[in-house]
């Protein structure tokens, strides 16, 4: 998912700047830096600081020449919270950055600390793109590149159950690709995820939507009652049942035509398309209508409206 944002991809870049709000695509960004820094020299000297513990002078500190001339890793987070005088020393030291020493800065992106932001750029930085994930498709992708950096095979259905049982945690997510690859021989399917991750899955949001647009109503109930017992928030509920029936009103009013033309027309996977046209049976368009209308007022309800 961590995309550069340059054309340098040189990990011991003088300057590494990691843009955005996703937590494990930030770690893994400082990981990068410290195990190619560890791999130069054994001995490098890492220092993890939070904004509030870089003090003016602190960097010059940290970055003053060395008897021994060890590599260092500076890693600053939340750039953007960092003081005015020390935004001053940073953006010195961009213009005459030490040799051996692999300065990386977390920013959150956004109008705060953007001078610091732009000083980094214009100064060269290797960037790494972090962006929270926010919409199912992302974190869909997110799913399918794990998988393929593992260099394992995975169908579309069992990475959409995965993500449909895990939720939005994009650090679960992975560790649950890490656990069906060390665990699983050959590609993994549907049925393997359901094995792994039944409980969760039975509780997840878009089993309820699933279940309520198929009009299996009582087994929608039975999922909605699990699903909130174990903490499942009522606004992923919601979200989940309105992109349900948004899906059957889209795919209810195109063009026929094959699977994989009507995916690139509507934005949705082929196999996607297959799932809707099957739940799609019995729906009328005053039915789709009306389903809109009291999605949407739940919705306005679970957030306090």
């Amino acid at each position: 998912m961590a995309t550069r944002k340059n054309s340098t991809d040189d990990p011991l870049a003088p300057l590494t700047l990691a843009v955005g709000q996703e937590d494990l695509l930030l770690d893994r960004a400082v990981q990068q830096v410290v195990a190619a820094a560890r791999a130069a020299d054994a001995d490098t000297d890492v220092r993890d600081l939070a904004s509030d513990q870089l003090q003016p002078g602190t960097l010059a500190e940290l970055t003053s020449p060395s008897l021994f001339a060890e590599r260092k890793v500076v890693i600053v987070r939340n750039a953007q919270d960092l003081s005015a005088d020390t935004v001053k020393d940073v953006k010195a030291y961009l213009g005459a950055p030490v040799e051996e020493i692999t300065l990386v800065l977390l920013h959150a992106g956004g109008a705060k600390g953007k001078g610091l932001l732009d000083a980094a750029r214009k100064a060269g930085a290797r960037e790494v793109s972090c962006p929270k994930t926010t919409k199912p498709a992302e974190r869909l992708s997110f799913v399918r590149s794990e998988f393929r950096t593992h260099g394992r095979s995975a169908t579309p259905e069992a990475c959409q159950a995965l993500v449909d049982s895990i939720g939005s945690d994009l650090r679960e997510l992975a560790s649950a690709v890490s656990q069906l690859i060390a665990d699983v021989e050959g590609t993994i399917d549907e049925a393997v995820v359901g094995r792994y991750y039944t409980g969760r899955a039975e509780a997840s949001s878009f089993t309820v939507a699933d279940r309520a647009v198929e009009g299996r109503a009582a087994e929608a109930l039975e999922a909605l009652r699990w699903s909130l017992s174990t903490g499942v928030p009522p606004v992923l509920i919601t979200s989940a049942l309105a992109q349900g029936v948004r899906a059957i009103g889209k795919l209810s009013s195109a063009r026929g035509g094959r699977p994989a033309d009507l995916a690139r027309e509507l934005g949705m996977p082929p196999w996607k398309i297959d799932r809707v046209r099957q739940q799609m049976r019995g729906w009328t368009p005053d039915g789709v209508a009306v389903a809109l209308r009291a999605v949407a007022a739940a919705d306005a309800g679970v957030k306090g409206g």
